[in-house]
This record gives structure tokens, sequence and C-alpha cells, in this order.
């Protein structure tokens, strides 16, 4: 199937392996474009769908991947990887070749389409593949471009098809760092706008929470109906949009979850619309953050028109996204998860979700900070966010492409903080570090949550052989 609309026939992605870009990478060899791109030689967890792609990924960065019969139509970027001034942006430029970061480039190739757009500071990832899935499962025939590795039950977290709506996250962070702040969702225009929730999570592009709830109200306006989780305070600068929709186990909420329940890595819940009882719902994920994550997917596809008995088959199917409390391999009686988990909401969130799952199990949760500027500015937070861990195995914090200053931070500052309000806290530092502790501290029956958005996802198959 071929994208007719689209302007372009090839396309070249700097900082092709991460999920946005990625996602967006599948979404365009779908839509019959040729695809180029171009990262570090590192793996990501892009890996297998970008193998299956069709996409030529090429190793480093170098003008010469434009030249010749490469040269692309149209060329999109990142923040990372220096940005705009990334050695094939600026040859892109120069050769006149149109040049547009992420946010903005998605943004163009949504318009026309009927727009579901997830956003919020936390669950974004997980609730748009719900959305995904349950469109799909509806025979929407829906075309997405979703941050993750990749959804079980669907594959490749991108899709170009025929069907009149376009699923996507609506990230908060800016377009451009350092040259146009505009809020990257802002490039979207949402007939359906999830927002989970609303929270300070990135000090390098905000001045404070107040900031973040503007960004969310500029996007309301934009909207044609909003869908929000009532049990979220920071969200509730949102009432005043004319078309809101409310969920979460408030009873103030248009949409009520009520009795939720835990069985054998299954979570049930019932849901009443406006005191009218809906049902039962059966959830392959856990923690009543993922069922609060559901319901919202489930309200956003019946918005579209999906029937409720159609969506509690659909809600079935998911079985999750890549790096969202992914379980790894169970060895010698351990059973390990990794997350991407990075903020102290959603360590915590993580945590209570693998202790609903394993009520009598020692968990493990091994952490590795991602940002000076997060770790500097959430200090406390983090300090308190680990409750639900047994011991915490801490690391060297990760920095970011984006940022260079640290701010007078490191690890070892995360763990005398940490250390105040957990009494069993270890310092691992690396992989070999790591490696170490959890040789010594691991038994039959304990759980190891790995966890941060930086590389450590490359350590844990290691990390899991010598164990």
């Amino acid at each position: 199937m071929t994208d007719k609309k689209f302007p372009y026939k090839r396309a070249h992605l700097v900082g092709i392996k991460g999920v946005a870009m990625a996602a967006l990478a599948v979404y365009l060899t779908r839509a019959g474009v040729t695809v180029t791109g171009s990262d570090v030689a590192e793996d990501f967890p892009t890996k297998e769908a970008l193998d299956n792609s069709g996409a030529i990924v090429y190793t480093g960065f170098d003008a010469a991947h434009l030249s010749g019969k490469n040269k692309p139509d149209v060329v999109y970027y990142t923040g990372a990887h220096n940005g705009r001034e990334n050695i094939e942006v600026a040859a892109a430029a120069t050769m006149g070749i149109p040049v547009f970061p992420h946010g903005q480039g998605l943004g163009n190739i949504m318009k026309g389409k009927r727009q579901i757009v997830v956003s919020g500071c936390h669950g974004k990832t997980t609730t748009s593949a719900m959305v995904a899935v349950l469109l799909t499962h509806a025979k929407y025939k829906p075309s997405y471009a979703i941050g993750c590795g990749s959804i079980t039950g669907l594959g490749a977290a991108g899709e170009f098809s025929s069907g009149s709506w376009f699923i996507a996250e609506g990230d908060e962070y800016v377009t451009d760092p350092g040259h146009d702040m505009t809020p990257r969702f802002m490039w979207t225009s949402p007939e359906i706008l999830v927002v989970t929730n609303i929270d300070f999570d990135h000090p390098d592009a905000f001045a404070d929470l107040a900031a973040v709830q503007k960004a969310f109200m500029d996007l309301a306006q934009k909207s044609a109906t909003v869908i929000l989780n009532a049990d979220d305070p920071n969200s509730r600068v949102l009432n005043g949009h004319p078309s809101v929709i409310t969920f979460g186990l408030s009873p103030a909420a248009d949409y009520r979850i009520s009795r939720v329940g835990v069985g054998r890595e299954r979570m049930f819940f019932s849901l009443e619309e406006r005191g009218v009882m809906l049902g039962e719902f059966t959830l392959k994920v856990p923690g009543n953050h993922n069922v609060a994550n559901a319901v919202a997917a489930m309200i956003a596809a019946h918005t579209a028109g999906v029937s409720w008995d159609t969506l509690r088959e659909g809600l079935l199917l998911f079985g999750g996204t890549k790096r969202r409390f992914e379980k790894l391999t169970s060895s010698n009686g351990i059973a390990f998860y990794d997350d991407y988990a990075h903020h102290p909401t959603e360590i915590a969130a993580t945590l209570k979700a693998a202790r609903t799952w394993y009520p009598e199990s020692k968990i493990v949760a091994v952490f590795q900070p991602h940002t000076y500027s997060r770790t500097k500015t959430l200090l406390a937070r983090f300090g308190a966010c680990f409750a639900d861990a047994d011991t915490v195995v801490l690391t060297e914090i990760y920095a970011s492409a984006r940022e260079h200053d640290t701010l007078g931070i490191d690890g070892a500052t995360l763990v005398s903080e940490l250390s105040r309000q957990h009494k069993d806290v270890r310092y691992g530092k690396d992989n070999s570090g790591v490696t170490a502790i959890l040789k010594d501290i691991l038994s039959p029956g304990d759980v190891v949550v790995f966890m941060g958005a930086g590389d450590i996802y490359n350590w844990e198959s290691g990390i899991i052989d010598a164990i």
C-alpha cells in the first residue's frame, strides 16, 4: 500500500534508532517510502523493528549518506546527536532538502487524518499502544506511530493503513532544543486528546509545573474532545474545556473504575459509565496505573465508535510493549523484568505493580538514573520512590545526548539521598558492579526489575547469563 498524498519518495532519518524515529521509519516504509537513516553503533530496543522494516541504517553520521542515488527528498531529525547542527542535517539544509524535527514532521504526516493523540507525562506509550490494539481489533485499520520498540499483539510500533484514524503519542518535550521550544505535541490536531496525567518531568525544558500545565492547556484548546484523568490533581486545569470526559477511581468521574482485583498475571476491574455498570474487564499487564491507562484507551476507542463488547475482547489482546514491565526471562528461579521508568512517579508505579504480582517475593530494583538535570531537580522525590523494592541497586547517571553539564552530581549523590529513606541501597556504578552485587544477593524466588531510559537494556542479557 502506498500513501499517494505523501509528497516525498525518499526520506532520511537522523537518529533513526530512537523509539519515536524508528516508529516513523516503519510507518514510512509501509507507506511505500524508501527510507534511509543513521545513528550510533550500539543496539537499541528498536533493532528488530528496523531490521524487518526494509530501512537502510548507516552507522555514524556523514554527509555522504545524502549524496548520489541516496539523496533523500526530506530529512527528519531529533534533538539528539546535535540536532540541527548534526553534519547530515546541516548538509541537507545546504543542499536545499526540506528538513524537519521529528515532532513537526510527524504532525505534517498526520494532517488529513482523524487524530487520537495520547499525551501525559507518564503512561502515554502504553495507553497509545492500547488504543492501537483496540482499533485494530475493531477492524478500523488505523495508522499509528508510537514510541516503543514493539507492541505485543501488533508487532512494530509504526503502521500505515487505509483507515481514517491516526494514533500517536503527544510528547510535551520541546521540538528542537535550543532552537524551537514549541512542545512537540503542538504540531498535532487532536480530534480526541487523552491526558493520562501532568507532572514536572523535563526541568531542562520547563521552568516549573505551571509551565507544563500551560503547554497542556494550549494543546487542549486545539482538541475537539479531551479525555482526562479525574484522579490527577495537576490535570484539573483542563476541566474548563467544553468537551471533557473524565475517568478514574473518583466517584465524580464520568467513567468510574471500581472493584480492582489481581489474579495470576491478570488485573480485573469493573467500570461504570455515569452510574451505569458496563461490566468487568481483564487486563494482562500489572498495576492500578495500567488499569487507568486501559480505561483511558477504551474511552478513546469508544469515542471513535467502538462498542464496549469489542473493547472487552480487544483489551485481552494487549500484552504490553517493549521496555514497559517486559518480562525478559526466568533463570535459576529468578524472574527478570525490564522497564523504561526513569521518573520517580513511573518508578513508584512500576514497583507497586511488581509488588502486586509478587507479594511474597524479594524485589530488587536496578536503576540507571537518566540525565543530570532530572536527577538533581527531583533528587528528593527519587529518594522516596523505591518503597516497594526490598533492595535498590543504583548505577552511575546516564547523560542524555543533549546534556553535557553534570551540575555537580553523580550516581553516588543519589545513593546518599536514597540511603536516608531506604534500608538497603547499593552502588553498582556500572555493568560489572551491578553483576557482582546481584550474584551476591539473589536467590530463587526473587524478582529483578531493571529500570532506566539510558543504555541499561544493553547490560541485561550479560548480567542474567552471569548469574
